[in-house]
């Protein structure tokens, strides 16, 4: 167990002496769930009934909700520098309290001109609540020990589809798409401010100092501009294509395929399960492979679960099964790209590099709801698109095979 807060503990030769607030863990893990469930999988469980109501067309929504995440991309970039300099505090409090402030304006727009911006402006939040803040604040504090604390978030980050699919369903079901959406943001106002504002509140220890794991930047080639960041970008990015193509897809999957609404949003929620279970191998798996082969590994799991999905038509149970599946190879994949810098250039310079790993996996995270949408019917179905996916996720795991920095 940590320390308590205001205590110090080594973290291992060459990294220093480091302040590990005992609440950060805990309280990312609460706003992980929270900020995900409410900003992200919310949204394609209460899309039919959005569209439904409001006439606007599901591809258009899907659009405005794939422009936010790219916003989310952009902003990431400048917000890891602040990461690496401030700290994760002041961040991810600004972000609660946007993300807060834009789902309600979501709740309430009375015309898609004021939908659209307020979904622009909750990239911004996404850019400062989810994943990547979180990561930086734990790979800073917990140095050689960040993979036990990263697990653990990302093991509570998993859940939000679990909690908040069949939530939001039964809100929706009950109260309409428009409560349910503020009924969320309430949630989101009163579990993540508090939790951002009082739980990281220690000092920011300063960069590690240690000499250049292999391949880091020292006076030559930039790291962002070498070719296994680059061809690491590449594949996961085409991966995050994939999986998060596959999250906004399978409820219309499920429906193609006989299952209610309420079914197929509980067959996404334990989905979120999979993704819980699935980071529980990650530290061991990361014990027994390389870098390299991991990367491949998990990124081709991803282009098969998907295949699956695709090709078996039910029974229901089964089809579930593979979501959980599906899920446990996502769970992996968080994992894989929080420790992808580190595990090949160190900790150094971490926000800003994967700020920038992020930011094209972040874009192709927010194309996937679009690009799931728009190329469904074009393709003959949600099975087909799906196959096509799998398809990108085997051209990822090729890249991934040029992702590993020479000595």
């Amino acid at each position: 167990m940590p320390p308590k807060t205001g205590t110090r503990a080594s973290t291992g030769a060459g990294d220093g002496i480091r302040s590990r607030p005992r609440a950060v863990l805990p309280a990312l893990c609460a706003t992980q769930i929270t900020s995900w469930g409410v900003l992200y999988y919310a949204f394609p469980v209460l899309l039919p009934r959005l569209s439904a109501d409001t006439g606007w067309s599901a591809t258009a929504i899907s659009g405005a909700f794939s422009a936010a995440l790219l916003i989310s991309a952009l902003a990431g970039i400048p917000i890891g520098r602040i990461l690496d300099r401030r700290g994760p505090r002041a961040v991810m409090t600004t972000g609660s309290v946007l993300g807060t402030a834009c789902v309600l304006a979501i709740a309430t727009a009375p015309n898609f001109a004021v939908f659209i911006a307020a979904w622009l402006c909750a990239g911004v939040a996404m850019a400062a609540t989810f994943y990547p803040p979180a990561f930086a604040a734990v790979t800073r504090w917990w140095g050689p020990d960040r993979v036990r604390a990263l697990t653990i978030v990302t093991l509570a980050g998993g859940l939000a589809s679990t909690l908040f699919a069949p939530l939001s369903a039964t809100l929706a079901q009950h109260l309409g798409w428009r409560a349910a959406y503020a009924v969320l943001a309430a949630v989101l106002a009163l579990v993540t401010i508090p939790a951002h504002a009082l739980s990281l509140r220690a000092p920011w220890p300063p960069a590690p100092t240690t000499i250049p794991a292999p391949g880091a930047e020292h006076g030559r080639t930039p790291v962002a501009r070498t070719g296994p960041f680059l061809m690491l970008t590449a594949a996961m990015t085409l991966s995050a294509l994939t999986v998060y193509a596959v999250v906004i897809a399978l409820v219309p999957l499920m429906t193609e395929r006989g299952a209610t609404p309420t079914q197929a949003a509980w067959a996404l929620g334990l989905g979120g399960l999979g993704q819980t279970l699935g980071r529980l191998g990650y530290a061991p798996l990361a014990r027994h492979t390389g870098t390299t082969a991991r990367t491949v590994l998990l990124i081709a799991a991803g282009g098969a679960t998907t295949a699956a999905l695709a090709l078996v038509p039910g029974p229901l149970p089964l089809l579930i099964a593979l979501s959980m599946a599906a899920g446990m190879v996502r769970g992996n994949l968080t994992l894989l790209q929080a420790t992808a810098v580190t595990d090949r250039w160190g900790t150094r310079h971490y926000g800003r590099l994967t700020g920038l790993l992020s930011a094209p996996i972040t874009l192709a995270t927010g194309l996937a709801p679009f690009t799931a949408s728009a190329l469904a019917e074009p393709l003959g179905g949600h099975a087909h698109l799906f196959l096509a996916l799998a398809g990108l996720s085997l051209a990822g795991a090729l890249l991934a095979l040029r992702s590993q920095p020479r000595e």
